[in-house]
């Protein structure tokens, strides 16, 4: 069984403090205390579930700043791109599909960081990660892709993964 430590639960209780925030939008003394007492709560008995490893990782400067990075420019880029790629497929039938499923090598080791990469693959239009698998030590994702455009594993991985994998690397590995 995992231990709780104190780094896990006050990184715990910060992430849901920050979320309980944003969620009631206000900066009233009753609603910072209740939220207060509800976050400290939830870290106490979720910590050990939700932080496995270092509970401040992500409170290194170089580590926040890929982070915000990611989350405001490098996913909505690859987002943007993804979603004119589908609906530009919408909008005009005539375009043919060519959907499969592709074997796209991984190459972030931390167990945060592919989530996060498979999340972003999914969250993305035209994609979802269906598996992850490991083979002779390579990490791979079998990912459904709308339109195959590569059969190749590493040229696949790049058009699918564009720099979501660079950024999920510096942010978590």
């Amino acid at each position: 069984m995992r231990k709780t430590t104190f780094p896990k639960v006050a990184a715990t209780f910060v992430v849901c403090y920050a979320f309980w925030i944003l969620v009631t939008w206000s900066l009233a003394a009753q609603e910072l205390i209740a939220g207060a007492v509800v976050c400290l709560a939830v870290a106490l008995f979720t910590a050990r579930f939700f932080i496995h490893d270092k509970g401040f990782l992500l409170l290194q400067p170089r580590r926040l700043f890929a982070l915000i990075f990611y989350c405001l420019v490098v996913f909505p880029g690859e987002l943007l791109r993804a979603n004119v790629n589908v609906a530009r497929r919408a909008f005009q039938p005539k375009i043919p599909l060519n959907s499969g499923i592709v074997k796209v090598p991984v190459h972030v080791q931390s167990t945060y960081g592919r989530a996060m990469l498979a999340d972003s693959i999914t969250l993305t239009p035209g994609t979802i990660t269906m598996e992850c698998a490991e083979d002779e030590g390579q990490l791979y994702y079998y990912i459904h892709w709308l339109d195959v455009l590569e059969e190749d594993p590493d040229k696949a991985g790049d058009m699918i993964k564009g720099r979501m994998e660079k950024w999920v690397r510096r942010i978590w590995d």
